[in-house]
């Protein structure tokens, strides 16, 4: 498991993928309002063609055009049967709802998938950094990523590591901040965490694993 970030979210909807991109007379159908799919094409690293894909895709989840909580994590816990994700996924949608407004709209979701997807490594980083810092003050504590690590394995279900030790998300964290916590003041700002990050192969790997996947 790596210890930045683990990309699960890229899969919030099965008609995200590649595979989802149709012939023209499919994408014709979309509707969506062309001065907001204009605004985004300038927004995202995606083209018009993918927006409306992904647009599609959203639709066809929330037909409403914005996701609750609620939704976000029925939607999510689809794709880990075998654990409880809800924790993870109400740490991501803090994550998405950018504006802390208890919704995540379209808009929402694709600036982050942008970022997650086809940002620059600071970028991700910095989008990765935000999800780990729960109370959005510019640090991360150690209660902090307990809960994330925790949620994780919560997720991924016992059965997924059957000789996994319970004591295995307290290893996990413990790594993190002998890796990131440069000062040892028990907290990892910003800074420690891009150093840090940029310096571990496996990280700068890892934020590479989804460049254009769509």
């Amino acid at each position: 498991m790596n210890l930045v970030t683990n990309n699960h979210f890229v899969s919030l909807s099965p008609s995200l993928h590649a595979g989802s991109i149709a012939d023209e007379g499919e994408l014709s159908t979309v509707c969506y309002r062309p001065e907001g799919l204009d605004r985004l094409v300038q927004q995202t690293k995606f083209s018009k063609k993918e927006l409306q894909v992904l647009y599609r895709g959203f639709k066809n989840e929330c037909p409403s055009g914005v996701v609750n909580e609620e939704t976000f994590k029925n939607i999510y816990s689809q794709f880990f049967p075998q654990g409880d994700s809800s924790m993870y996924a109400h740490f991501l949608f803090e994550a998405f709802d950018t504006h802390n407004n208890g919704s995540v709209s379209f808009e929402d979701f694709v600036i982050s998938l942008s970022i997650i997807l086809r940002g620059s490594i600071t970028d991700k980083l910095n989008w990765a950094f935000n999800l780990y810092d729960l109370n959005k003050d510019g640090c991360i504590t150690r209660e902090e990523m307990t809960d994330i690590m925790h949620s994780i394995y919560d997720m991924m279900g016992k059965y997924t590591y059957p000789s996994m030790k319970d004591s295995a998300p307290m290893d996990h964290v413990d790594s993190f901040f002998q890796k990131m916590d440069k000062n040892n003041d028990g907290v990892v700002t910003i800074e420690e965490f891009l150093e840090t990050c940029q310096k571990d192969e496996n990280i700068m790997q890892s934020m590479h694993m989804f460049d254009n996947v769509i």
